[in-house]
């Protein structure tokens, strides 16, 4: 059996300028150095290990669900809450209630939001 561990999520972006902006405002993810290439793909970085790159593709039409998603884990969900409902964001539970969290059967609490390119994102307290 082989044993992995999460690299990086990559995403398409329309504008990469705009997009570090969001993911530096909300998630407040630091910018790394792109050290692949010379690009304009710019990198964030997620967790210890984890990084998200963010390629400028500004002709790409992206389809998008909420079941296409990538979540992050924080100890505490209420504070990030506030920081979203102060930042003018809306959230939502799995079924699109909004302004409304969910607890899943095994009672991790969870939310979903989008970015400002449609993705959505999820953050639970699964730590």
């Amino acid at each position: 059996m082989f044993s992995f561990s999460l690299n990086h999520i990559a995403l398409s972006v329309k504008n990469v300028d705009s997009s570090i902006d969001f993911y530096q405002k909300v998630l407040q993810l630091e910018e790394i150095e792109n050290t692949a290439s010379n690009s304009k793909t710019r990198w964030l970085q997620l967790s210890k290990s984890v990084q998200l790159h963010l390629i400028p593709r500004p002709n790409l039409t992206v389809t998008i669900n909420k079941a296409v998603h990538f979540a992050v884990s924080i100890n505490d969900i209420k504070p990030f809450i506030k920081h979203l409902l102060e930042l003018d964001i809306e959230y939502s539970d799995w079924t699109d209630t909004l302004a409304k969290d969910y607890v899943r059967k095994d009672g991790i609490q969870q939310i979903y939001f989008q970015d400002i390119d449609g993705y959505w994102i999820e953050v639970n307290n699964d730590v």
